[in-house]
C-alpha cells in the first residue's frame, strides 16, 4: 500500500491561524476492514467551520486534538472496497480529512452521480454548502415573493447559492462581500439585485432604504449589526456562520436581543447535518436548477495537499472567490 500524506494539527491557533499550526507527515495506510472502502482523495474542501474544530471551546462537534488529521469533506475515488455498496473507481464524497487516502465506513460515504460534471459540484453547489443554503434559506428564512433577502459573505460558497435560491423564490436580493471583483460576481454571475462592498462602503448607509425580511448571516460582527438595524417587522435571521469572530480570542456579542422585540423578529441557528435525512431532496432540486442554468457557481482551487493550510488561512481572510477547494490528485 502507498504511504499516506496528511495535514495534521501541530498547535492550536491563537487568533489568526499560522502555517506553523499545521504539519505535513506520512503514515502507512492499510486495507479496508469489513464494511469499509479505501478512498483516494481527489479534492478536499476548505471551510470556515474547520477553525472551530481547532479550538478547545465547547461546540457542536468534538475538538481536534494536536496530532489529529484536519477534518474536511472530500471528493475521492474508491481504490479498494470491502463493502458491496462500492466498487473500485466509484466517485464518493465523505468526511475524509486533509489526507491522500482514508479508510471510511461505507455508510458514511455518498456516491457521486456518474453524469455529474464537474464532479466537484458534489462538494459545493450540489453538496453540503448547497444543502446549507437550501435548508437555511427555505426552512428557517422562509422567504416569500417580494421579500428582501440580505446575505453576508455573499460571494462565498454558501452565500453564492443562498442568494440565487432567494431569487428563485421571487425575492429582492442584496449581497454583501469584500472587493470589486466579488461585487461584480454578485450582480453579474449570481444575479443579486444589489451588492455592497463592506471594504469601501458604509453598510448601514447602503441599507438605509431597505427593509430586510430575511438576513442570511454568515459573518456576524459589525456587518451583521448594520443589517440588524434595518430589519422589517416579522423578519427572520438565519445564523449560518460567524466567520468574523472565529479568530477572536474573546469574541464580543454582535446582536442586541431587544431588536427581536422591536421588530418581532425570529433568529435561529442551524447545522446542515440536522437535515441529513433530507439530503436527497436538496440534491435533486439543486441539481435540476444547476442543469437549467438557474444556479451559477465559482470554484477557487489550490493545487497540492501541502498548500491546504495556506488556502484555509486565505479563505478566513476572504481571499477566495467562490468555493475554496484543494486539488490533491487526478482521477486514475
Amino acid at each position: 500500500m502507498p504511504l499516506n500524506r496528511r495535514i495534521t494539527l501541530a498547535a492550536r491557533p491563537v487568533g489568526v491561524p499560522l502555517e506553523s499550526d499545521f504539519a505535513l507527515d506520512e503514515v502507512e495506510i492499510g486495507s479496508p476492514q469489513m464494511g469499509e472502502a479505501l478512498v483516494r482523495t481527489l479534492y478536499a474542501s476548505v471551510d470556515p467551520y474547520q477553525r472551530g474544530r481547532m479550538s478547545e471551546a465547547r461546540s457542536y462537534a468534538k475538538s481536534l486534538e494536536v496530532g489529529d488529521v484536519i477534518t474536511s469533506v472530500n471528493l475521492g475515488e474508491v481504490v479498494e472496497s470491502n463493502d458491496p455498496r462500492f466498487s473500485p473507481g466509484d466517485l464518493v464524497v465523505g468526511q475524509l480529512g486533509w489526507q491522500e487516502y482514508a479508510n471510511a465506513r461505507a455508510g458514511t460515504l455518498r456516491q457521486v452521480p456518474p453524469l455529474l460534471e464537474p464532479p466537484t459540484l458534489a462538494l459545493h453547489a450540489i453538496g453540503l454548502t448547497g444543502f446549507t443554503a437550501y435548508f437555511g434559506l427555505f426552512d428557517i428564512g422562509k422567504p416569500r415573493p417580494g421579500d428582501t433577502v440580505v446575505v453576508s459573505a455573499a460571494a462565498g460558497a454558501v452565500g453564492q447559492i443562498a442568494g440565487q435560491l432567494a431569487k428563485l423564490a421571487g425575492c429582492r436580493t442584496v449581497g454583501i462581500a469584500g472587493g470589486p471583483e466579488k461585487i461584480r460576481d454578485l450582480t453579474e454571475l449570481y444575479g443579486y439585485d444589489a451588492a455592497i462592498d463592506y471594504k469601501s462602503d458604509d453598510v448601514g448607509g447602503a441599507l438605509r432604504n431597505e427593509r430586510v425580511d430575511v438576513y442570511f448571516d454568515n459573518v456576524g460582527g459589525e456587518i451583521s449589526q448594520a443589517v440588524q438595524r434595518r430589519l422589517n417587522l416579522g423578519a427572520r435571521i438565519v445564523i449560518c456562520g460567524q466567520v468574523s469572530l472565529y479568530n477572536a480570542v474573546r469574541p464580543e456579542p454582535t446582536f442586541h436581543p431587544g431588536l427581536l422585540v422591536v421588530f418581532r423578529a425570529h433568529m435561529e441557528g442551524f447545522l446542515v447535518f440536522d437535515y441529513a435525512h433530507r439530503y436527497d431532496e436538496a440534491a435533486g432540486k439543486l441539481a435540476q436548477w444547476v442543469a437549467n442554468g438557474d444556479i451559477h457557481w465559482r470554484e477557487d482551487v489550490t493545487d497540492g495537499l501541502e498548500n491546504a493550510p495556506r488556502s484555509f488561512i486565505g479563505m478566513l481572510n476572504g481571499d477566495n472567490r467562490g468555493k475554496a477547494l484543494v486539488k490533491v490528485a487526478e482521477r486514475a
